[in-house]
């Protein structure tokens, strides 16, 4: 049996609207019409994807496994019709990502040397939509911060960095120029305490959240640091990063008893383009450790 990808996006937005009637609106067909076309993606499956009471439209167990494999495959998909596009034109495109506090210009510009033949672009991307760059073929290369979901990308490690803790300018370790997470266990973590495994403090709760999820965090990291001047909780972030997103009301600690996180290149493992390998190992050579 193969998975119909017309069906999968149904189900996506059917998940994310967490109604029958809003994504059958958005999906521009009837709500019965969707709710056949789930109804056979469940027959094929041999599972229940969502159940329906008074409370409206929710996911299965085996529903968020679906989703959490449908989003990146429906990107793989969309990313391999722009690939095939895109090698239909004459013009030779390359496409770099970078993230706030990865310097790439010298990289960038030493491999236009290297390339003539390339029309070379560059994309800002963040830690949060990283993958989602990567996914759907709008960068052909770009620098991350690891992890990256195993399986799915070729990974060249390029440099540690360390991190650092976002604090309110009113907090009594503002003047500090360090602080150990242990010290911090009074705060609530206003991220993924999966992104921070040291971390023992608090983080805030969401009873309404799909497990796994520990709780509900503001959105973007802007929202966060907003939070943050509030005097609500702390950020912990790379430490390139804290030059790219100064304010005068945050201060940014070097936060030790954290491992640093690792910035690295990535590119599908599907990729054969020979360019890829240049960059890579051009990025090696610029950024990386050196020969041992």
């Amino acid at each position: 049996m193969d998975l119909d990808i017309r069906r999968m996006r149904y189900f996506v937005a059917v998940a994310e609207e967490c109604s029958f009637v809003r994504a059958a609106s958005r999906l521009y067909m009837t709500q019965p019409a969707l709710s056949r076309q789930i109804r056979a993606l469940e027959e094929d499956l041999d599972v229940v994807l969502f159940l329906r009471d008074r409370q409206g439209t929710v996911l299965t167990r085996a529903g968020h496994q679906l989703l959490e494999d449908a989003r990146p495959m429906l990107a793989m998909a969309q990313a391999v019709q722009q690939r095939v596009r895109t090698a239909n034109r004459e013009v030779n495109q390359f496409t770099i990502g970078f993230m706030p506090g990865v310097i790439v210009t010298p990289i960038v510009r030493e491999f236009a040397r290297m390339a003539p033949q390339l029309d070379i672009d560059v994309v800002h991307t963040s830690v949060t939509d990283q993958v989602d760059f990567l996914l759907d073929g709008r960068v052909d290369v770009c620098y991350v911060r690891l992890p990256l979901p195993e399986g799915m990308f070729e990974v060249v490690p390029l440099f540690p960095e360390p991190r650092v803790v976002a604090l309110s300018s009113e907090h009594p370790f503002a003047e500090l120029k360090a602080v150990h997470v242990e010290d911090l266990r009074d705060m609530t973590l206003l991220q993924d305490p999966r992104d921070v495994p040291e971390w023992r403090g608090r983080v805030p709760l969401d009873p309404v959240a799909p497990p796994g999820d520990a709780g509900r965090f503001p959105a973007t990291i802007e929202e966060c640091l907003q939070t943050v001047a509030l005097g609500s909780g702390c950020y912990v972030m790379p430490a390139g990063m804290a030059g790219f997103y100064r304010r005068d009301d945050v201060v940014y600690l070097t936060l030790e008893g954290v491992a640093p996180r690792m910035v690295a290149l990535a590119y599908s493992k599907h990729r054969t383009m020979p360019e890829l390998l240049q960059f890579a190992e051009l990025s090696r050579r610029m950024l990386g450790p050196g020969p041992d």
